[in-house]
């Protein structure tokens, strides 16, 4: 795959529930460039609308639409040169398109430009769990899906950097010390 710009575009993927969305923010607060989960977004969009692309519904449908959200994401900032921060994006999205059809995320992926070498995932952590009305699945679910993505990234050729189970500063500090 061409390596670009995209160099700058990280990942900060893992288990459901284990604060990507939280790590996010503290680094939007440190003046970094930040992008909403794909997921989020279709699933607020479709509780909406008429709910056909839900992942609890249609989970190939969810994940083709959060392929090309992604897709659309990953343009939009494709001339920044600073660091960049994906809350799941592209590859996650073709984890779960493989998940549910089988088809293997680097033919999906093919074409793409990789991103950050180092890719930074959220462990399970139970005592941070919660589901709501966008995230239904149980924390045994999204432990599965963890699973799933650190292989991903692994088989992808990615440095998989676990986060580790402390406070969101410390996070965002562990992020940062390890891409400079």
């Amino acid at each position: 795959m061409p390596i670009s710009c995209a160099n700058q575009d990280v990942i900060l993927s893992g288990c459901s529930g284990g604060g990507k969305s939280t790590l996010l923010l503290e680094l939007k607060r440190r003046g970094f460039e930040t992008i909403e989960e794909p997921g989020r977004r279709i699933v607020s969009e479709e509780l909406r609308g008429d709910g056909r692309a839900l992942p609890w519904v249609n989970l190939e449908a969810f994940a083709r639409r959060a392929f090309e959200m992604a897709s659309r994401d990953r343009e939009r900032v494709e001339a920044f040169a600073e660091w960049v921060f994906f809350d799941r994006g592209l590859v996650d999205a073709a984890v779960a398109l493989e998940h549910a059809t089988g088809i293997p995320a680097f033919r999906t992926l093919a074409g793409h430009d990789r991103f950050q070498s180092r890719v930074f995932l959220t462990p399970p952590w139970p005592e941070i769990y919660q589901t709501d009305p966008e995230r239904r699945h149980d924390f045994d679910e999204g432990v599965a899906e963890y699973h799933r993505l650190f292989s991903a990234f692994e088989k992808l050729g990615y440095e998989v950097n676990v986060l580790p189970k402390v406070g969101v500063e410390a996070r965002a500090d562990f992020v940062l010390d390890r891409l400079i």
